[in-house]
């Protein structure tokens, strides 16, 4: 998928691509006045401890990170401060190019084409392909070769106009790094899966399959929750896959599917549950119409809270829930999963968690779940499986092949 050619004349675009050399200085010396150092400091400080070390190329992205994007006291952008205040102020077309940065796409590229003015990189993330300029020049680009990769932040030129601009650092891989760029891509999307919405062919895919995927498991088990030991969600899951496997290779021919067979993933793969799961007494398997496969440890305990509220007594129960209320990771769906099943018991819980004998669920559910996961409100949803484009697939079979 490509954007459409840019309706902005390309002199024009040249000499945007110009300026933006000139303003990015400025609203990087404006990010590290005095008015914001100790905010960029502490941002530089987060950034050596989680690498042992702060390089130059990580400085320049906590910076370039810190001027576009990092939200400050009031909500505002430090480019949004940086255009309100520059004096004398911008004029309309280099304003609205300034505020359009806002708007960055950090990818991992394949290299289609360079010519002296812009490269053409197709992002492995989004499935996207974007001509990129660079405001340093033919000597930011010269490096890049087609068939070679780099991973590189770049925001829009302008909202006019279908370029883009190199922003931070530029970091280059041969052509022969492909696999290896393809598994941290797949590692970023399942990370980051607002990647998709760049892409509406691809957020359609995601909710097909998810919806397929979930006809599926509920045609095999008769539900879309279960509460199992570890044990036995491990087994029922390469049950599911082996099922599904059966399904998608149906509708091959003999060779086609045998490919399939050679160059998918394997059951054990697929039907792994996550290491920090197989400790616990019970877990729930829920394969949700939203949000789809979901994994939590010791639910059955709280199934069981909610089937009889005396259980309350047991201060270990009440403790769980109020984890799981208090978690940023744990979704509204489950406290509202666990209250659909025991529908008649969901005030008597709530009133024992939090000491507040008038509380109904029909009246104060919602609004505790909106303040308690605050988070879980202010997007909209997006599928639980994350589709991959073409060359993407392409590149993590050849892991595969290459590990097998």
């Amino acid at each position: 998928m490509e954007h459409n050619d840019s309706p902005m004349a390309p002199p024009q675009i040249d000499r945007l691509v110009a300026r933006s050399g000139d303003l990015k200085g400025e609203l990087v010396a404006f990010a590290q006045g005095p008015r914001y150092a100790r905010r960029l400091e502490a941002r530089l400080d987060d950034a050596a401890d989680r690498l042992g070390h702060l390089d130059e190329a990580t400085a320049v992205e906590t910076i370039d990170h810190f001027a576009l994007q990092y939200r400050l006291a009031g909500g505002s952008t430090v480019v949004e401060q940086f255009v309100a205040q520059r004096r004398p102020p911008l004029p309309d077309d280099e304003r609205a190019m300034l505020l359009g940065w806002r708007d960055v796409v950090e990818g991992i590229f394949e290299v289609q084409h360079v010519d002296r003015s812009a490269a053409t990189l197709h992002n492995l993330l989004d499935d996207l392909v974007y001509r990129v300029h660079s405001n340093m020049g033919w000597r930011a680009l010269k490096k890049l070769r087609k068939g070679m990769f780099t991973a590189v932040r770049i925001v829009p030129l302008h909202p006019d106009t279908d370029a883009w601009l190199i922003t931070g650092n530029l970091a280059t891989y041969p052509r022969g790094y492909g696999a290896e760029l393809a598994q941290a891509a797949v590692q970023t999307l399942t990370a980051h899966p607002q990647l998709l919405r760049r892409n509406p062919e691809l957020l359609r895919k995601g909710w097909e399959m998810q919806a397929e995927t979930r006809a599926d498991f509920i045609e095999l088990f008769g539900t879309d929750l279960l509460i199992l030991t570890p044990g036995e969600a491990q087994d029922r899951m390469r049950e599911y896959h082996r099922h599904r496997q059966e399904k998608i290779l149906a509708d091959l021919d003999d060779k086609a599917a045998a490919k399939a067979r050679r160059e998918g993933p394997s059951l054990d793969e697929l039907s792994a549950l996550p290491e920090d799961l197989r400790d616990a007494d019970t877990v729930g398997v829920i394969c949700d119409e939203t949000e789809g496969f979901c994994y939590y440890a010791d639910f059955g305990r709280l199934d069981a809270l909610f089937a009889d509220p005396a259980l309350a007594r047991d201060r270990a129960s009440l403790t769980q829930l109020r984890e799981y209320l208090n978690d940023d990771s744990v979704s509204p769906m489950v406290i509202r999963r666990l209250v659909q099943r025991h529908p008649d018991n969901a005030d008597a819980v709530f009133r024992a968690l939090l000491r507040k004998p008038a509380f109904t669920w029909e009246q104060d559910g919602e609004e505790l779940l909106r303040r308690r996961k605050k988070s879980h409100y202010d997007h909209e949803p997006l599928p639980g499986i994350t589709p991959v484009g073409t060359r993407l697939a392409e590149l993590l079979r050849s892991q595969r092949r290459r590990t097998r």
